[in-house]
């Protein structure tokens, strides 16, 4: 559970915003977004194979 304390005499707008980024530094917006859909088990394994893919082109990069 994400939460952060409204400062004395700050605008709902900043508080609003500082919650946003909360969330989204959390991981917990993009597991929403995950689980909206219904994703294959086929589906599932070629996003992490590509996800394993795109890590190790980063790291050959880093290397050389």
């Amino acid at each position: 559970m994400i939460t952060i304390k409204v400062r004395d005499n700050e605008p709902f707008e900043k508080a609003f915003k500082r919650f946003t980024k909360a969330c989204e530094k959390s991981g917990l917006m993009s597991d929403i977004k995950r689980h909206q859909h219904f994703e294959k088990p086929s589906e599932q394994k070629k996003r992490k194979m590509n996800a394993a893919k795109r890590k190790m082109r980063k790291m050959m990069a880093e290397q050389r």
